[in-house]
């Protein structure tokens, strides 16, 4: 048996959304990041809890990128396609390599998974011709695991829900993974339910065996150890990073966090993730809505905390006017937005990038917030650290955005260390002068003042304030100096952040591309890959989307062309153009889909044959 030495390879496994292909591609990320790859991971599946089973609308999938050099997307065509039943062959076969692989649980393919992937009496993909570009490999996935548990005291349906691990064991022998961390997952997993536990695990071994003995191959492949800079390393999704950015950073200002939230796909898993933490002085709170959970956030920061809160695009909606409200206060608040397909309900499942513009603007009145956004899962690390400081040094509410494609995708986080992250400042009030709640330091931010700190009492809602005093005021003039003051404090957050530098390239390419959240890594591949070609092209990632580094503008003037890659109808071209006047070209993507490399490339190729 020879093996085959690849640099990188992408897998994704696909069935109906109660197989456990999300558990299947986590389990082979987690032991695909613990061999020592570079990787990256997209998990697509339905918005019903139980969708309907053998539809194309039910598939659930798990793609999985990895390989020996650094990875910076889920993936473009695959290389080898697991598919459980027809609707899953059906759904991502055109994902699929020329020539790629296909393993198929022919179990799947009976005539009520035909019939219920629309295909007609007789048809069959599996014969028809539809498969003859592919290599094939078939198992009756569903017959051997019924003889391999014919002994067990399991019920059908729970011996039906082993056929995934049988699936990942072969998997594992086809890309030489090292089954240990598997099986000691199933082991912990299971260990009060010891017949379970026997069954996944027995039909784990079966196989990697039947990869092993059938010959269904003539060779299998190996793919090395990425060479990544030294240190620990954690497989980390996005969701868990900005928990722990969070965390990070309300130790290092020395406050305890409260992270209010109200359930939602795809944040939900910032609160069970802070939920973990009490040790480290975390307070999370579930609150029965999400007008709720940022009125109780603000409180919070009022009492001294540093309150957080996360939803998505709808319940961003709700809480519009109780972020006014800590922007009128001027109190520190971290409101996370991870974004999906909308508007309204949308797609709750699907990533989109389309509501930058109700981050910037969204609010009644004037009220500009900073506005940050995450590039990559480890990013969501230092951007929810980042967006705290800034929270908390500057006294305003800041908005992170993230998205579905980077929630729960994943990918190797190196732990940082406490000692290596900056201190964060509160700015809070002292006794050494008569106390004035909104008199200002040079940055226009005012003193924090907690509630009990003697002498200190002051006055505080949704009114206007009288400059200084913080007394209610309707006079005309205060109104329009203390709205210009707020925005000042908001635009000098600039000098505090770093100039824009360029991901790769300079000024010398004539084009440039410019990139946030979560299309960061399909363009950088894209880039690379043009580069190679012999297209000049520059690359801009930006982190800081209100207010911009403070040389963006000079830095996109140098460009004869400005292509701006997002999933939206073009949000931040909208923003750049505002802000500088720049001509750019908007490449667009609303499909509830990340870009693929390839699609960038075509796209700047176009335009540079323009030029």
């Amino acid at each position: 048996m020879a093996t085959q030495l690849l640099e990188k390879a992408t897998v994704l496994f696909a069935g109906d959304s109660g197989d456990g292909m999300q558990l299947t591609g986590s389990q082979f990320s987690l032991t695909t990041a613990l061999h020592g790859n570079d990787l990256a991971t997209f998990p697509d599946f339905p918005a019903e809890i139980r969708a309907p089973i053998g539809t194309v609308s039910g598939v659930s999938g798990f793609k999985v990128n990895f390989g020996s050099t650094r990875i910076f997307t889920s993936g473009g065509k695959v290389d080898t396609l697991v598919a459980m039943n027809v609707a899953a062959l059906v759904k991502n076969l055109d994902q699929l390599k020329a020539n790629g692989l296909i393993i198929v649980n022919e179990g799947g393919f009976d005539a009520r998974n035909l019939k219920l992937a629309n295909y007609t009496a007789g048809q069959n993909p599996l014969t028809d011709g539809t498969l003859s570009n592919f290599q094939v490999i078939t198992i009756d996935v569903n017959k051997l695991v019924k003889e391999l548990l014919k002994d067990s005291p399991l019920g059908n349906k729970d011996r039906d829900r082993t056929r995934n691990m049988f699936m990942l064991g072969f998997v594992y022998w086809l890309y030489n993974r090292n089954p240990e961390s598997t099986l000691q997952f199933l082991a912990r997993k299971f260990a009060k339910l010891p017949d379970v536990m026997a069954a996944n695990i027995a039909v784990f071994k079966a196989g990697l065996h039947y990869a092993d003995t059938t010959e269904l191959f003539s060779n299998r492949y190996e793919i090395q150890p990425a060479q990544m800079p030294p240190g620990k390393y954690r497989n980390i999704m996005g969701n868990e990073g900005l928990a722990l950015g969070l965390v990070a950073a309300s130790k290092k200002a020395g406050l305890d966090l409260f992270y209010a939230g109200y359930p939602i796909t795809p944040a939900s898993d910032i609160l069970h993730e802070l939920s973990n933490h009490k040790n480290f002085g975390v307070r999370t709170f579930q609150a029965e809505d999400e007008i709720a959970a940022i009125g109780a956030a603000i409180g919070a920061s009022f009492g001294g905390h540093i309150g957080a809160t996360g939803t998505s695009g709808p319940g961003m909606a709700l809480k519009t006017e109780a972020m006014g409200l800590a922007f009128m206060i001027e109190l520190p608040l971290v409101i996370v937005n991870v974004q999906r397909g909308g508007p309204s309900t949308g797609l709750p499942t699907k990533t989109e990038q389309a509501d930058l513009l109700q981050a910037m603007f969204g609010r009644n009145g004037e009220a500009p917030m900073p506005v940050l956004a995450c590039a990559t899962p480890s990013d969501c690390f230092e951007v929810a650290f980042e967006a705290t400081r800034i929270a908390i040094e500057h006294m305003t509410p800041v908005i992170l955005l993230s998205d579905g494609y980077i929630a729960n995708g994943a990918e190797p986080w190196p732990y940082p260390q406490a000692a290596d992250l900056p201190t964060v400042t509160p700015p809070f009030a002292t006794a050494e002068t008569p106390y004035q709640p909104y008199f200002r330091d040079e940055k226009h931010v005012r003193q924090w003042a907690i509630p009990g700190m003697k002498g200190m009492q002051h006055r505080v809602g949704g009114l206007e304030k009288q400059e200084l005093t913080g007394n209610v005021s309707y006079d005309a003039e205060n109104h329009e100096r203390m709205v210009k003051t707020r925005a000042a404090k908001v635009a000098a957050i600039a000098n505090s952040i770093p100039e824009q530098q360029f991901d790769s390239g300079s000024t010398a390419d004539p084009i440039v591309v410019v990139s946030w959240g979560s299309t960061y890594g399909a363009s950088k591949v894209a880039l690379a890959n043009l580069r190679k070609e012999g297209v000049p092209c520059a690359h801009i990632h930006l982190r800081y989307l209100n207010p911009f580094p403070k040389n963006l503008g000079a830095l996109l003037a140098q460009f004869s062309k400005v292509i701006v890659p997002e999933l939206n109808d073009g949000q931040l071209v909208v923003l750049l153009r505002r802000a500088f006047l720049t001509p750019t070209e908007s490449l667009t993507k609303i499909q509830g889909k990340p870009f693929l490399a390839a699609e960038i490339e075509a796209f700047v190729k176009q335009q540079y044959a323009t030029l």
